[in-house]
């Protein structure tokens, strides 16, 4: 036999078996006569055998129907157990989310989150999977994943949890040695070091207040595909570094570097929260997802209050 079995017409012919009547399975089954009629003429003409002798007052099984019936029954019941239980996971949060996340923020800022998300939903767990390098969120398998960037158009569905400002920094034994640089355009004559996984790889945007832009390609002795790898190498004075407050906000405020480019700004980030399009989404990632936009959005206004000035320089 080829291709699938019609699992329509088994489900139809169990349900006519039950109520013993075309007419009342089509009645439950919100179809009309002519279609449940169809869907187990169709089913018999596939099998080679009439399973109903039919007159018009009595709905009888042939032996061949007999003999079916219990299968076809048993598969509606599957059917209608395992509709149900989907039906339940997406209703009522519950199951597992896999988020896959940056290496740093996740650690940092999305792993102390979690305590209290599973305390608020036990039923719900989280499989959270920690890489820089950009996921394939559906080739994969993940409910979502947390981008922090200037998103480019994709088929994903994307929702912004908060602002994520980021500093050109130095330390001051880089800039003692190798002079302050006061526009983009001079980066091409320091020492930068290299995030690989950047969403414009290899590029830095900046624009100022009067609009005017500059596209620069820093090339130094370091390049890294963790950005938190960086730190510790821009505070020796190594060279120039291009970092989100997540990773350097720590250590410009404890003056271990400092913030150059006055007047200059990153292209704008942000955190993102992305998902596979099409709807709806259970609910353990709704919850999910509200959660993170909630403390993250207070997070980020905390910060925007106690963060250094994007202009700081120094003597």
């Amino acid at each position: 036999m080829a291709g699938l079995p019609d699992f329509e017409a088994l489900a139809i012919f169990a349900k006519v078996v039950e109520l013993r009547s075309f007419a009342a399975a089509a009645a439950e089954l919100a179809l009309s006569k002519a279609t449940v009629s169809k869907a187990v003429t169709r089913l018999e003409t596939r099998l080679g055998a009439r399973l109903f002798n039919r007159t018009s007052r009595r709905l009888a099984l042939t032996d061949a129907g007999h003999r079916l019936a219990e299968r076809a029954a048993q598969l509606l019941a599957d059917g209608e157990a395992a509709e149900s239980e989907a039906l339940a996971q997406s209703a009522a949060p519950r199951g597992l989310v896999r988020l896959a996340v940056p290496m740093t923020f996740g650690v940092k800022v999305i792993a102390p989150l979690l305590p209290d998300f599973l305390a608020m939903y036990p039923e719900v767990s989280v499989d959270l999977h920690l890489s820089d390098a950009m996921v394939d969120l559906i080739g994969e398998g993940f409910d979502a994943g947390v981008r922090i960037a200037t998103l480019p158009d994709s088929s994903l569905v994307a929702r912004r949890l908060c602002a994520m400002p980021r500093y050109t920094v130095a330390a001051r034994s880089y800039l003692e040695r190798h002079g302050r640089p006061t526009h983009p355009m001079q980066l091409a004559d320091h020492r930068c070091l290299g995030y690989a996984y950047l969403s414009t790889p290899n590029t830095w945007h900046y624009t100022n207040a009067t609009g005017e832009q500059a596209v620069v390609r820093p090339s130094g002795p370091l390049r890294v595909n963790n950005g938190e790898a960086l730190l510790p190498a821009a505070i020796a004075g190594l060279g120039i570094a291009d970092l989100p407050e997540f990773i350097v906000g720590d250590a410009i405020a404890a003056g271990e570097v400092e913030v150059i480019l006055a007047g200059w700004h990153q292209r704008e980030s942000a955190v993102h929260l992305v998902m596979p399009p099409g709807g709806p989404r259970p609910a353990r990632v709704e919850v999910l997802s509200d959660f993170l936009a909630q403390r993250l959005g207070r997070k980020g206004r905390n910060a925007r209050r106690n963060s250094p000035p994007p202009d700081a320089t120094a003597d």
